[in-house]
């Protein structure tokens, strides 16, 4: 009788164990699962953030270009108005030496 009653009792224990084992073993699985998930989603976050740098690297890049060229847009009118203003002055001038000319 002693003998049995250890036998179930060991029984049970072992049954206690494997089924705390196969408890364990599906919280493992879980954090697995969770932490397989998290990196998923880190992975897209941090395509997300790579992509939104290119596009922001971009449109300054753009903005950049943008400065230059009005720059140069006005640099060059800058110098098309200084030669007209020199030509309308050598003209004046022109004109005003012809006409101390016909005076005397």
């Amino acid at each position: 009788m002693e003998k049995e009653k250890r036998k179930k009792e060991t029984r049970k224990r072992k049954k206690r164990e494997k089924s705390g084992n196969k408890r364990k073993k599906g919280k493992n699985k879980k954090k697995e699962k969770r932490e397989k998930k998290k990196r998923k989603r880190d992975k897209k976050e941090k395509k997300k953030k790579e992509i939104r740098k290119k596009k922001r690297r971009k449109e300054d890049e753009k903005k950049k270009k943008k400065k230059k060229n009005k720059k140069k847009k006005r640099r060059r009118e800058k110098r098309k108005k200084e030669k007209r203003k020199k030509k309308e002055k050598k003209k004046k001038e022109r004109t005003r030496k012809r006409i101390t000319r016909k005076k005397k």
